[in-house]
């Protein structure tokens, strides 16, 4: 029984993970994040589980792979799983939808306050022999917008509430009870624009959210806001995001995800009032430790135990 795994950061900090797979009498195949399918087929034939970063799980793979069962995306989003040719195949998708909260919610955090006191320019400037004086803008007591009230974004509310910020958010499903416990407003997609200082997206990329932030959106944000991105790349229309940025629209933005990964340049990148990273927001040890747990979890759920997995994503009994 193979397990493939094309996660670069499975089992990074503990090997409990892969202790219980051989436990149980799996056996582990890594493979790098980028392996071509030719590198896969080798193995799919025996293969029962599938644990996933950003590996492309399509259809060509699933007519080679019989045998599979499960398909764990080592974190939350499942947008580079097919859902429907998996659910066809009677092959489950998971995920971990809070394993990484607190690491992404911290990094969101990091980048509100990166952006509002110039950090990175600063750093940048010091280094280079200069003496920058910067002068930034508060996050205490701004409005911070919210866009997704999930797992991640709760906990940056909270971390807001530490910043004497005023919160609003919008979200499809929104959770009525744990706004009114923690003074959260849930406002229209197009109050939450116009009026937050800051913006920090939440949600997968889905139908509803690719290019939520387009041209259009984004000139409706007050000029000195901030917008952050660690959710998925292609909620924000990165042409548009761009332009704006160039033309002074906004302050500023930082993103941690992109449309293509991984990326050797990009326009973005030659502004200065942009801030990119390298897709790192949920890789903390603790936050890795426990992805790579429940991923395995899963695993024994679904092939030694019988049963249905925690977190079913593509809808399937």
């Amino acid at each position: 029984m193979k397990v493939i795994c094309t996660s670069p950061s499975f089992a990074k900090y503990d090997a409990a993970p892969i202790n219980t797979l051989q436990q149980h009498g799996f056996e582990l195949i890594t493979l790098p994040a980028d392996a071509p399918l030719s590198a896969l087929e080798p193995h799919l034939a025996e293969t029962v589980a599938m644990i996933v970063a950003f590996t492309d799980v399509n259809e060509a793979l699933l007519a080679q792979a019989p045998q599979l069962k499960i398909v764990c995306k080592h974190g939350v989003g499942v947008d580079n799983i097919n859902l429907d040719a998996t659910r066809a195949r009677g092959i489950y998708v998971t995920n971990v939808p809070d394993a990484n909260k607190h690491a992404v919610a911290d990094f969101a955090f990091a980048l509100i306050l990166n952006s509002a006191r110039q950090i990175t320019q600063a750093a940048i400037e010091t280094r280079a022999g200069n003496w920058p004086r910067i002068f930034a803008t508060d996050v205490y007591g701004k409005t911070l917008g919210i866009i997704g009230l999930g797992n991640i974004g709760k906990q940056v509310a909270l971390r807001a509430k530490g910043f004497n910020m005023r919160v609003i958010a919008f979200d499809f499903y929104p959770d009525e009870k744990f706004a009114a416990e923690h003074g959260i407003e849930f406002v229209s997609l197009d109050q939450l624009t116009e009026n937050s200082d800051f913006i920090t997206l939440h949600k997968p990329l889905t139908d509803k959210t690719q290019n939520l932030f387009d041209a259009a959106r984004i000139k409706r944000m007050k000029k000195s806001a901030f917008l952050i991105n660690a959710s998925r790349g292609g909620i924000v229309n990165e042409q548009d995001l761009y332009q704006a940025l160039l033309d002074n629209v906004i302050a500023g933005a930082a993103a941690d995800v992109f449309e293509q990964e991984p990326l050797a340049e990009h326009p973005l990148f030659t502004l200065s009032n942009f801030i990119p990273t390298s897709h790192i927001a949920g890789y903390t040890d603790g936050a890795i430790s426990a992805i790579g747990e429940r991923c395995v979890a899963q695993i024994v759920q679904c092939i030694k135990q019988g049963e249905r997995p925690t977190n079913v994503m593509n809808g399937l009994d």
